[in-house]
C-alpha cells in the first residue's frame, strides 16, 4: 500500500481543487492528488521517510549563480554533436565562471526553432541524446523549458486528436468561432483559432502563438498528469531551473483576457509543490513577457516561480544608454519590491526571442517607445507585431517586441542613428550595460551571443523568414576560437571584459541575489544603486555614467563610510577620501566596495 505525506497530499488536492473548481473532472480529488504524488515518485516506504527536507531558501543560488542561455546548435563542429560541442565551449571558455547553462528547447520539433515541441520525451537526434545532455548537467546547473501551453501540430498527440483516438485526442482546447473571444490578449497577429477537419468533423483548436502550435486543454486531467510524468523525467535526466514557457496563457475562459487566471497561478503554485519535494534544490522560472505589475504577480507569496524574468529590464536599459538618460530606468528600480525569501529576480538584457515592449507599458510613453522602435530600426532592428481591438473594437496592431542582437542595438544612439558614425563608443556601451545588470538584486543571464557580441545575422534571417532569426546566430567553433584568439577581434575584447566582470561579481557577497539593494541619485546621465551583504560586512556602490559625455560626482555624494578602506573592484584604484572628485568616462562603472 502507497504512503504518502499527509501534509503534502492536503496541500496537492486542495490546490486541484482550486483549479478545477469549475471543470467537472472524472476522477476524485484525493485520487488525483495521489496520482500525481505517484508520477513524481512522491510515495514513501514508511512513515518515517514521509518527510520533506526542504532547501534554505539561501542555499538554492549566491552569487556565483550565472545562467549562460544557448540553443543547443549555437556552436558547430564537423562530425561533432553540436550537444558535445557545447560542452567543449562551456569546459574551454566558461570554466569556473559561468555555473549554470539554460538549453533551449532541445526536443524533436517543427518550426519556432524547438518552441513547437513534437515529442517532449526525446533529444533532437541531430543535437545529440540524452547522454549528452547529462553530461552537461553533471558539470553545470541545467536549465531546460517546460514547453506546458502548446505542443506542435505534427505531435503524435495532435495527430490522434485529428483521428479521435489514442493518447492526445481529448489533449486540446477547441472553442465555437461564435464565441465572445473579443477580450482574449494576443501576443501575435494569427488567427487564434485554427479550423481544423477531424473524423468528428470540423474543430477550432485554440492556438495562442501560430497554427503549428496548438494550445492544450488543461481542463482535462490527463493532460496535467503527462506534464508530472515529463517533469519527472527531466529531473531524471539532471534538469535543475525549469523554464514555464508562456505559462501565463495555459488557462483559457471565454469572455475573458485567458491570461494570467487564478487557475493558472494555482497550476504554478502545484508545480511548485511537487518539484520542490521531488527535488528540493530546483528551481522554476515563469516565462511571462507582460506588464511589469503583472508579471511580478508569478512569485505569489514565495509560493509560486522562485525567479520571475526581469522583462522590463532589456528595453529600460537599451533604452538608458541609446537616450543617455537613466530616469525611467531609476523609477522602475525604485518600484521593484525586493524579492522575498526563497525567491528573487532572473535578470537578463538579451535572449532568443526579441526586446519585449509589452513590459514597459505604462513606464516609457508611447512617444518614447516609438522612438525605441525607430531607432534600432535604423539599427538593423525588426519589428514583430500583436493583434488587439482599440476604443472602438476596430482590429489594429502594435509593435510587440525589436529583433536585433544587443551588440547592433548598442552601436549608436538616438543622437545619431547612423551607427557606423558612432562604432568607437559601441563596445563601451556593451560593456556598461552588462556591468549595470551583472550588479543588479537578482540572477543574471547572459545570451551566449551577448557573451560573444554577435552581430545581426541577416543571412539566416532571410533562409528562415523570422525576424527572430536575426539573433540567433550559429557559429563554426574553429572560427569561433580564431576570433575569441585574435586581439583585434570585438569578440574577443568583449568576451574578456565579461569574463573579468563575471570573475569579479562571484566573489561579492554583496552580489548575492537577494542581497539588499538600494537606489541612489546623481542625476539622470549616472545610473547608481548600492548593494550590502546580509551580513552588512560589504557594501557595493555601482555607478554607471550611461550618457557619451564625462560625467563627475563627489564621493561625499554616496555617503561612504570614512571608517572604510574603498576600491574600485573593475579598475583597482583606491577611493581614498570623501571630497574625492570622481570622473566617470563615458559609460564608464565604477564597482566601489570595502575591502
Amino acid at each position: 500500500m502507497s504512503l504518502f505525506d499527509s501534509a503534502l497530499l492536503q496541500r496537492s488536492q486542495h490546490l486541484l481543487e482550486l483549479i478545477y473548481y469549475q471543470t467537472e473532472i472524472n476522477i476524485p480529488f484525493n485520487a488525483f492528488a495521489e496520482q500525481l504524488l505517484i508520477e513524481m515518485r512522491l510515495e514513501t516506504a514508511s512513515h518515517e521517510d514521509a518527510s520533506h527536507d526542504p532547501m534554505h531558501p539561501c542555499d538554492l543560488w549566491d552569487q556565483s549563480s550565472t545562467v549562460m542561455i544557448t540553443y543547443g546548435d549555437s556552436f558547430l563542429l564537423a562530425d561533432e554533436k553540436p550537444l558535445i560541442t557545447l560542452k567543449h565551449f562551456l569546459d574551454e571558455h566558461c570554466e569556473g565562471l559561468i555555473n549554470s547553462v539554460h538549453i533551449l528547447p532541445f526536443f524533436p520539433f517543427s518550426s519556432d526553432d524547438g518552441f513547437s515541441v513534437i515529442d517532449f520525451s526525446s533529444v533532437n537526434e541531430s543535437l545529440g541524446g540524452w547522454d549528452d545532455i547529462q553530461s552537461i548537467s553533471q558539470d553545470y546547473r541545467l536549465m531546460a523549458d517546460l514547453v506546458i501551453n502548446h505542443c506542435s501540430s505534427r505531435s503524435l498527440w495532435f495527430q490522434n486528436f485529428i483521428k479521435g483516438d489514442g493518447p492526445g485526442h481529448d489533449y486540446f482546447y477547441t472553442e465555437s468561432p461564435t464565441a465572445d473571444l473579443s477580450q482574449v490578449v494576443r501576443p501575435r497577429t494569427s488567427d487564434l483559432l485554427r479550423e481544423t477537419m477531424t473524423n468528428k468533423g470540423v474543430q477550432h483548436v485554440w492556438c495562442t502563438f501560430s497554427h503549428d502550435q496548438v494550445d492544450l486543454d488543461f481542463r482535462n486531467p490527463d493532460v496535467l498528469i503527462q506534464f508530472i510524468k515529463i517533469i519527472r523525467q527531466y529531473l531524471d535526466m539532471g534538469v535543475r531551473i525549469f523554464r514555464l514557457d508562456a505559462i501565463a496563457f495555459l488557462w483559457k475562459k471565454v469572455a475573458s483576457p485567458s491570461i494570467n487566471l487564478e487557475e493558472t497561478h494555482n497550476v504554478v503554485r502545484l508545480l511548485r509543490l511537487l518539484i520542490e519535494h521531488a527535488q528540493p534544490d530546483a528551481v522554476i522560472i515563469t516565462e511571462t513577457n507582460i506588464p511589469n505589475r503583472e508579471n511580478l504577480s508569478y512569485f505569489g507569496n514565495a509560493n509560486e516561480a522562485h525567479c520571475v524574468y526581469n522583462f522590463a529590464l532589456p528595453p529600460l536599459l537599451v533604452n538608458t544608454l541609446l537616450t543617455g538618460n537613466s530616469h525611467h530606468l531609476k523609477l522602475w528600480l525604485m518600484s521593484m519590491p525586493p524579492a522575498q525569501l526563497g525567491t528573487t529576480y532572473f535578470n537578463f538584457i538579451a535572449s532568443h526571442d526579441g526586446m519585449g515592449l509589452r513590459p514597459v507599458e505604462g513606464i516609457l510613453g508611447d512617444d518614447e517607445t516609438q522612438v525605441l522602435v525607430d531607432t534600432l530600426q535604423g539599427f538593423g532592428g525588426r519589428i514583430s507585431w500583436r493583434a488587439l481591438e482599440n476604443e472602438l473594437g476596430e482590429a489594429i496592431i502594435k509593435p510587440y517586441e525589436i529583433n536585433i542582437s544587443l551588440f547592433d542595438a548598442l552601436q549608436g544612439t538616438t543622437k545619431g542613428k547612423d551607427c557606423a558614425a558612432d562604432e568607437g563608443r559601441g563596445i563601451e556601451r556593451f560593456i556598461c550595460a552588462h556591468a549595470i545588470m551583472l550588479g543588479l538584486e537578482g540572477i543574471p543571464g547572459i545570451y551566449v551571443h551577448s557573451l560573444l557580441a554577435t552581430r545581426n545575422d541577416y543571412q539566416r534571417m532571410e533562409n528562415t523568414g523570422h525576424n527572430r532569426s536575426i539573433n540567433r546566430h550559429q557559429w563554426q567553433y574553429d572560427e569561433l576560437n580564431e576570433l575569441l584568439s585574435t586581439d583585434s577581434s570585438h569578440h574577443k575584447q568583449v568576451f574578456s571584459e565579461l569574463k573579468n566582470l563575471l570573475a569579479i561579481r562571484q566573489k561579492q557577497k554583496a552580489f548575492h541575489p537577494n542581497a539588499p539593494q538600494f537606489t541612489l541619485h546623481l542625476g539622470d546621465s549616472i545610473f547608481a544603486y548600492w548593494r550590502q551583504s546580509h551580513d552588512r560586512k560589504q557594501s557595493i556602490f555601482c555607478i554607471s555614467n550611461v550618457s557619451d559625455s564625462v560625467q563627475e560626482f563627489m564621493l561625499s555624494d554616496i555617503n561612504l563610510a570614512t571608517t572604510n578602506d574603498w576600491v574600485d573592484l573593475i579598475s583597482g584604484k583606491e577611493m581614498t577620501h570623501q571630497e574625492m572628485l570622481i570622473q566617470l568616462a563615458p559609460y564608464q562603472t565604477l564597482w566601489i566596495s570595502n575591502r
